[in-house]
């Protein structure tokens, strides 16, 4: 298969499994914030993260990178990207939320397509880059 439809595959992958870690963020937000009064607005986008994070790295671990990578090593560098993500995240919905009103789903929407892009690029360019496809060589 050529590399560009190799890549073309790989992206549309990464839609899916983050479009199902969109799934895992809103409906915990959802579930947190709306069923059950959960507040403040920052304490439960930060758990619908976690919660999204760890779903989206497992499946495109396996799936989309399909890396054979020691799964310590690359966890910790996809934990690195959330780093500064996460506190900026939580700054965003503290500071437009909390403090300035701003609906709480047009800030976490914001926020996840912002994540969805960087996320992308980090796992493509630095988890992954040397391990992508080592899984099926085997």
């Amino acid at each position: 298969m050529s590399n560009k439809k190799s890549e073309i595959i790989r992206i549309i992958k990464f839609v899916l499994f983050s479009a199902s870690a969109g799934v895992i963020q809103v409906g915990s937000a959802f579930l947190l914030y709306d069923v059950c009064g959960v507040t403040p607005k920052w304490f439960v986008s930060l758990v619908a993260l976690v919660l999204s994070v760890v779903w989206n790295f497992t499946f495109n671990r396996k799936f989309t990178f399909k890396s054979d990578a020691n799964v310590a090593k690359t966890l910790i560098l996809a934990l690195l990207f959330y780093l500064p993500f996460t506190p900026f995240q939580t700054w965003a919905m503290y500071y437009f939320g909390d403090k300035m009103g701003a609906n709480f789903w047009i800030i976490e929407a914001s926020i996840m397509i912002l994540n969805f892009v960087l996320e992308f690029l980090w796992q493509r360019f630095v988890v992954f880059r040397k391990s992508i496809d080592s899984a099926k060589k085997k």
